[in-house]
């Protein structure tokens, strides 16, 4: 089955849905599964009798989940992710193949089914789904307890049973599903559901999970970390037999107008739904609309975008920058830090800029965090803060506030292990600490973050990552926070950094444009406001 499944470019990956290609099923379980489904009546169906619409490309899907197995016939695959435009029916499949669990062939002796989703009312969709093809077939009569109030339906004899669940409930343990449908993964806000879900799947032998959902944006995210290890499974890049990914999306830089792409990434096109029409109005509206563009490609053409709606620079062009850095070979090399102090609470980044040949930069940033805090963000933000501070990329300070004098000794180790020019502070909050350095003779300066010295600074570091200039060692902080970035324009084309969200940081972003800024200024001996081109008294705060 691998061999079958592992394509190598965007446009192949899918290819094995739609040929002739063989689709092991020594058992026949593969059929079993198409059989039921085809028993199954929907409410909606525009067919005469309502049965339920099970097109060729979505029968292909259900013979790659359920006809592979081992010799003792056990299931080959466990993981299922399937990431498809809105519109193409996969929670209709989704709740067809959970009731196939719970009272069809695949149902077990108490067997738990469940969907889950971001929220109540986003879960209720499933399981309204097939609710609503219970009630359509007779023979399902008297043989079903359903539970509306509950969101549960149970099978009398097998005491198996389907309910809906959300990532917003008071306690997530306690589960052990043998089927998991996890619906929009990209809209869940947090991880512990998640982790609940894979932990109580591995208790039952056999179970399977199936992750339905449409693109999302940004990196940092436990809906991200799914999609890329599907890629890398469906490109060949990892062999895991165990992951059937089903992924239809367009390439990050297609013409999202194109009706020929349309098709072949939305499947269920070629039998009437989603609507073409629709689509077309859609896209209209988008090519006026830069917002509505950027919704059409994420929920309509599955592409996943960076996280704000106005990013800073295409985190693609970014990425390229991600050679490693190694410090040691930039010893007693001149060196600049920006410093940007946080409120007690938040991220606190020191980020060293060097000089990479003539007209580059390299850089290595420095993020604290108070350590009792670092659980509670990763549940408000959605981010790995515990995750990154084993990789080492978070310094944690004691307490459940920024230690300034755990920064302020950072920094003065790293002063003395590199040849630091300028350390670039915003006053707002660093009077003390540069007061303290300034007194035992390091180089402290002011560096306010207004338009007059954030402007041009913001320039020079677009300009570097522009002209892949700018290397930065792939550090993932580092790139959540300028995916946050949200940019402001004024008329004469100076740009501010903004959150794109409240709980969005790009304390990172503004501490490396601060120093590179400086890196550039102590190289030529310019000041950061020879390049200003705005009103001197606009001091309007980043």
């Amino acid at each position: 089955m691998a061999a079958v499944i592992q394509m190598r470019e965007t446009c192949s990956v899918t290819s094995w849905i739609f040929d002739d290609s063989e689709i092991p099923d020594p058992f026949g379980y593969g059929e079993r599964a198409v059989k039921f489904l085809r028993i199954l009546k929907h409410p909606k169906s525009t067919r005469d009798d309502k049965a339920f619409q099970l097109d060729p490309w979505q029968e292909r899907i259900v013979r790659a989940i359920y006809g592979p197995r081992h010799p003792d016939k056990r299931r080959i695959v466990r993981t299922v992710a399937m990431m498809l435009p809105r519109g193409n029916r996969k929670t209709s499949l989704g709740a067809a193949l959970a009731l196939l669990h719970t009272v069809g062939p695949e149902s077990t002796l108490g067997g738990e089914c469940m969907v889950a989703a971001s929220d109540r009312s986003q879960a209720r969709i499933a399981y309204a789904e097939a609710y609503s093809i219970i009630e359509a077939e007779a023979r399902f009569e008297g043989k079903l307890r359903l539970t509306d109030s509950k969101n549960r339906i149970q099978n009398e004899k097998t005491k198996a049973f389907f309910e809906a669940i959300s990532a917003d409930a008071r306690t997530a343990h306690g589960h052990t599903p043998v089927f998991a449908l996890v619906d929009e993964l990209h809209a869940w806000p947090k991880r512990d559901l998640w982790e609940a879900i894979k932990s109580g799947l591995i208790k039952v032998p056999n179970s399977l999970l199936m992750v339905i959902s449409t693109a999302g944006r940004g990196q940092e995210n436990v809906a991200y970390e799914f999609y890329d290890y599907a890629r890398k499974v469906a490109r060949g890049e990892v062999i895991d037999e165990t992951w059937l990914p089903i992924l239809f999306e367009a390439p990050r830089d297609a013409d999202w107008r194109d009706e020929a792409l349309w098709h072949q990434v939305n499947p269920g096109l070629a039998h009437g739904y989603p609507d073409i029409d629709g689509l077309r109005q859609l896209a209209r509206e988008a090519a006026e609309i830069p917002s509505e563009r950027d919704s059409f490609r994420q929920l309509n053409l599955n592409i996943w975008l960076d996280q704000t709606a106005s990013p800073f620079v295409d985190m693609m062009v970014y990425d390229e920058g991600s050679a490693a850095v190694d410090l040691d070979d930039l010893e007693g090399k001149p060196c600049w830090l920006g410093v940007d102090l946080s409120s007690t609470s938040d991220l606190t980044t020191v980020v060293a800029a060097w000089r990479d040949g003539e007209d580059g930069f390299v850089v290595h940033p420095m993020f604290f965090c108070p350590a009792d805090n670092l659980r509670g963000k990763a549940d408000r933000e959605g981010v790995p803060y515990p995750l990154w501070e084993e990789q080492e990329f978070i310094i944690p300070t004691p307490g459940n506030v920024v230690d300034y004098r755990a920064v302020e000794d950072h920094i003065r180790e790293f002063c003395a292990r590199f040849e630091v020019r300028e350390i670039a502070f915003d006053p707002h909050m660093a009077r003390n600490i540069m007061n303290n350095l300034l007194e035992d003779g390091f180089p402290a300066v002011e560096m306010r973050q207004g338009w007059v010295t954030m402007a041009p600074a913001i320039k020079e570091l677009e300009r570097a990552i522009l002209g892949r200039r700018f290397r930065h060692g792939g550090n993932p902080v580092l790139r959540w926070n300028f995916e946050n970035i949200a940019v402001e324009t004024d008329k004469a084309g100076n740009k501010s950094f903004h959150k794109g969200k409240s709980k969005n940081k790009i304390d990172g972003a503004v501490a490396a444009a601060m120093a590179v800024a400086r890196c550039a200024a102590g190289d030529n001996g310019l000041s950061t406001y020879d390049t200003f081109e705005g009103d001197i008294d606009d001091w309007s705060c980043v």
